[in-house]
């Protein structure tokens, strides 16, 4: 089988259907946001079973969501997972898809619920682990179960948290774990990238990867460009992604096979990889500090070597991955400092900015501006742009662990146990 970006669901397409966005790229040029905004604005507000973590997913008129609740119709179970469809217009729920889940340790951040779901054609997928090991699922966009895949066993003491992609006809799930430092009940993981066919949930090919500790961050796709004439007729789809154990990597989309790779991390990778032209962003860290974000030069075709362009050791993020626009790369460090680096100019500093909290979600772009989400539930907005400018801060209401989501017209939060949905309007322009 071969991909091909006419195939890639996450080339180009407006709609925000994997986890922060396309492509992970965290913009839209859909609407244009308002420096600021109250409840009486939203268009609908939904109530959700609870205050999980996991980011919307919206396609067409469609929101989906990983909602977790204490209980469960299948003994045994200490709770369930409810994939959750709700109209995008209405705000109203279309279906409920439940799975019992069994407790689990975790980090007192994450939640059962932590994951994104992925949207491609007329289906949706999810991924989610517990103690007994990790799962994905498929179902149409009516909620007709597709097929289930049971992974295996799965370790890691801060518990599951990584979100499956579709690239073509594939879907992708960075099965990341961890072998060192484990609970005395747990078994030592082993890391892999895992494609499946889209359609049947049957093994297409299984990478392993060096495991150390679980990395969460959603691949990209990374399309060599076209030469005229073309330097070689075998210059694969790449998926570009990171973790502690191989640094900053990049495997054949086809075929799982490891095309490079680059040491430039020593902790663990939670954000996902960003890619601006052929260079991918990412970062790593821990709740303790050390945080590293890292810009590296994806090699074009056999024989390149990857190369580190710059590195930022000041105020880098952790959990929240970062957005690019126009050049320009803008961060958000997990203790709240805001960034702007200049892509252009070996990653030079042009601002930073104390937004003051504590942040999990990650910065996007709607328009021309910048939309920032603290966990306290406080929201900063500003102009995209290579100078400091003023920001618009006001509270939402409730705890955001969650990346908002936008798609025609709409933004979509999860502040607390809400989800929310505001028309914003206008357009601005995608750079």
């Amino acid at each position: 089988m071969t991909v091909s970006t006419q195939q890639t669901a996450e080339s180009g397409e407006e709609s925000w259907s994997r986890f922060h966005g396309p492509n992970g790229i965290g913009k839209s040029s859909h609407g244009e946001l308002p420096e600021s905004w109250t409840a009486d604005e939203y268009t609908w507000t939904a109530s959700l079973h609870g205050t999980d973590v996991g980011s919307p997913a919206v396609t067409g008129t469609q929101v989906f969501v990983l909602d977790s609740s204490g209980r469960s119709a299948t003994p045994g179970a200490s709770g369930a997972i409810d994939l959750v469809a709700i109209d995008l217009e209405s705000g109203k729920e279309q279906w409920r898809r439940s799975h019992p889940v069994a407790d689990t340790k975790r980090h007192t951040r994450n939640s059962p619920a932590s994951t994104t779901p992925a949207v491609a054609g007329d289906r949706v997928y999810i991924a989610y682990g517990d103690a007994d090991g990790a799962y994905l699922y498929a179902y149409s966009l009516k909620g007709a179960p597709l097929w289930q895949r049971q992974l295996g066993s799965w370790s890691g003491v801060h518990g599951f948290g990584t979100s499956p992609m579709v690239v073509g006809s594939q879907v992708i799930l960075f099965n990341s774990q961890q072998s060192d430092e484990l609970a005395p009940w747990q078994v030592k993981g082993a890391s892999r990238m895992m494609a499946f066919d889209a359609a049947t949930g049957e093994d297409l090919w299984n990478t392993p990867l060096r495991t150390t500790r679980p990395c969460y961050g959603v691949p990209a796709v990374y399309q060599p460009p076209n030469e005229n004439p073309p330097a070689s007729n075998d210059v694969p789809l790449q998926l570009v992604a990171a973790n502690k154990g191989n640094g900053m990597f990049g495997l054949d989309a086809n075929t799982g096979e490891m095309l490079w790779s680059l040491d430039v991390f020593n902790k663990r990778c939670c954000a996902s990889p960003l890619l601006v032209g052929d260079i991918a962003i990412a970062s790593c860290g821990s709740g303790g500090g050390g945080n590293v974000l890292s810009a590296v030069r994806i090699p074009k075709r056999p024989g390149e070597s990857p190369k580190e362009l710059f590195r930022v050791t000041s105020a880098a993020p952790y959990v929240p991955s970062s957005v690019a626009k126009d050049g320009l790369l803008f961060t958000v460090s997990d203790s709240g400092i805001a960034s702007c680096f200049d892509l252009n100019d070996q990653g030079r500093k042009r601002w930073s900015q104390r937004l003051g909290g504590n942040f999990g979600a990650s910065p996007i772009i709607v328009g021309e501006q910048l939309l920032f989400i603290s966990l306290d539930g406080t929201a900063h907005v500003t102009r995209a742009s290579g100078a400091k400018e003023r920001v618009s801060s006001f509270e939402l209401g409730g705890r955001v662990g969650a990346t908002p989501a936008v798609s025609s017209s709409y933004l979509v939060l999860r502040v607390g146990g809400k989800l929310h949905c505001l028309r914003i309007t206008g357009r601005g322009s995608q750079g």
